[in-house]
């Protein structure tokens, strides 16, 4: 029996793009279902009813929540291709420290970026730098932060590329001037086509943005 696939998962969320991603990578098909998160589909609150959120795999009834979870669950289903995470169990924990890294600090720097004003904008585009600059001595001279090929953490952390537009926009400033090696670091992630394939377009997203961001208030 052919397995049976089902993302649950948003257009613009850099969670559930990577998700898109590793099933690319994988080459597995897919039915993918795009969620109103105004108005949850009751699918969603079924296969996940403690957080409610997207993304959620569903594999043959089953459902696997939290973005970083399901990339390792599709990477250790489908282990005969394509491996997103190294064999070696010390290289396999410095991925998951990084890519935890990246989910612990991205995200709620974003948001003081396009939700403050003043003072407190200032500290959070100042603490973004700092992030990134932390990447950056990661990255190092590799091509990709899992060396020669694209791994976990560039695959955890490319998906935030679709939304630099909107945060340069937004926190007026340039990151390839303060930050030289993550903007190559993506495009060179772009060139591979299950990368191209599943980022929006750039300014689509600032439209989504700027649309949130009048509906609290903030724009």
């Amino acid at each position: 029996m052919a397995d049976e696939v089902v993302l649950l998962d948003f257009w613009p969320s850099m969670f559930g793009m990577r998700v898109r991603i590793a099933l690319a990578e994988k080459g597995i098909k897919y039915e993918y279902k795009d969620e109103d998160l105004r108005n949850k589909s009751p699918l969603l609150l079924e296969m996940n009813p403690i957080h409610k959120k997207i993304p959620v795999l569903i594999h043959n009834g089953k459902p696997v929540c939290e973005s970083l979870i399901i990339v390792q669950y599709i990477d250790e289903v489908w282990k005969d291709r394509c491996p997103l995470l190294p064999i070696d169990p010390y290289q396999r924990a410095h991925s998951r420290f990084w890519a935890d890294f990246v989910d612990n600090k991205v995200i709620e720097v974003l948001r003081k970026i396009w939700t403050t004003k003043g003072e407190e904008k200032e500290a959070g585009k100042k603490e973004f730098f700092e992030i990134f600059k932390i990447l950056e001595r990661e990255l190092g001279d590799k091509p990709y932060f899992g060396g020669e090929t694209f791994g976990f953490v560039d695959l955890s952390l490319i998906p935030y590329y679709s939304w630099f537009y909107a945060i340069e926009t937004l926190g007026e400033f340039n990151i390839e001037a303060e930050c030289p090696k993550i903007v190559p670091w993506a495009k060179r992630c772009l060139q591979k086509e299950t990368v191209a394939k599943t980022l929006p377009d750039q300014k689509k997203v600032y439209e989504y943005v700027e649309q949130m961001r009048k509906r609290f208030g903030n724009g």
